[in-house]
């Protein structure tokens, strides 16, 4: 899911910043120009972590810029079908929940939390399960199954992640821990 990437690329400094220190404009110009950005290979970028680094700067006639090529590390997210993940809910609707699993969210869709029936509350912000009285809240930390993924590079906040927590093990983790207590009280 997270991963560390060495990045080669070039970084054009505008002719206003040239008497700055370069290496601290580079890596401001790097957060500005990586940052929240989606590649299909590599997934967002989170975050730079090292600039590691910076080459001769080019000039090139009729720009008042000076190219550097540079080196950095950078922190990514990319999420991987079928990877087990863990998320924290922020929304309950009426067909699910969505799902924080850091830079991006989820939809976990109603039909895919429990086998059991769910009411919507919509006064609580809720779903309940009919027979058993499971609930899930905003605020609660869930692991579910990825599913569904389609992330979009040219228009990254249209990407959707689908999960599912229909199989053992998943699901709320209040609800994992209350299966474990069970467990550990029966003796298996």
């Amino acid at each position: 899911m997270y991963a560390r990437i060495k990045v080669r690329d070039t970084v054009r400094v505008p002719p206003s910043k040239l008497g700055e220190n370069i290496e601290d404009v580079i890596n401001e110009l790097l957060w500005e120009n990586f940052e929240g950005r989606l590649d299909k290979e590599y997934g967002i970028i989170v975050g730079i972590e090292d600039l590691e680094e910076v080459g001769e700067g080019r000039i090139i006639a009729g720009d008042g810029g000076v190219y550097f090529d540079v080196v950095f590390t950078a922190i990514t997210f990319k999420p991987v079908m079928q990877e087990v993940v863990e998320g924290v809910v922020n929304e309950i609707v009426e067909f699910g929940a969505f799902i924080s699993l850091g830079p991006m969210d989820a939809l976990l869709h109603m039909s895919q939390i429990t086998d059991e029936y769910l009411n919507f509350d919509e006064k609580n912000k809720r779903l309940v399960s009919r027979e058993s009285k499971k609930t899930l809240e905003e605020g609660d930390v869930v692991r579910a199954r990825i599913v569904a993924l389609s992330l979009k590079e040219k228009e990254p906040e249209k990407s959707k992640i689908g999960l599912t927590m229909r199989q053992p093990w998943l699901g709320a983790l209040k609800w994992i821990n209350d299966e474990k207590k069970k467990l550990q009280e029966s003796g298996e």
